[in-house]
């Protein structure tokens, strides 16, 4: 079933300095858990506490391109609102969220 999106934020150092994002958008809609996980990184640092997204804020951190032009980029797996709280629950431990 092709019901999760992927969204993201870029900051630069100017954009930080404005407390603002470079960029920010979708990465992929209606797409399957597994091309979602993909797209996040297959790991995430934090919820919004409903379990509604999931955000890895070190997506791209550490290559190479992103360190020489201080780019920072995160990426949010949106969970569909039919998704049951075991599920949520699951999609949490596969992507190494403690609770």
């Amino acid at each position: 079933m092709k019901v999760f999106s992927v969204t993201f934020e870029t900051v630069t150092p100017e954009s930080a300095e404005q407390g603002d994002v470079e960029e920010q958008g979708f990465v992929c809609q209606q797409v399957d858990l597994r091309e979602a996980f993909e797209e996040i990184g297959n790991t995430a640092m934090e919820h919004d506490g409903s379990m509604r997204w999931f955000t890895n804020y070190e997506y791209g951190n550490g290559t190479r391109a992103y360190y020489e032009q201080g780019l920072e980029e995160s990426r949010s797996l949106h969970l569909p609102d039919s998704t049951t709280n075991a599920s949520r629950i699951r999609i949490a431990r596969l992507l190494g969220v403690t609770q």
